[in-house]
């Protein structure tokens, strides 16, 4: 899959956990959900995209959120 899409994806669920004023909550949400429902290609995917581009265009709780709890 590509990485544009992944990120539009990513960002879409890092705009529905802004909403969670815990900012440390949002991000262990973000992860949870990118671990539930999302397959290892993806994930994958998107790690490499912050590690090599810095998540250029991702929303930063989804930055965050990867740096934090997908184990970089």
């Amino acid at each position: 899959m590509e990485v544009e899409k992944l990120i539009k994806m990513a960002n879409q669920i890092g705009d529905f956990f802004e909403a969670n004023p815990d900012v440390e909550e949002a991000k262990r949400e973000i992860a949870s959900h990118l671990k539930k429902f999302w397959n290892s290609i993806m994930i994958k995917t998107l790690v490499a995209h912050v590690q090599q581009q810095q998540g250029q265009g991702l929303h930063p709780k989804v930055i965050a959120a990867i740096q934090q709890h997908l184990h970089l």
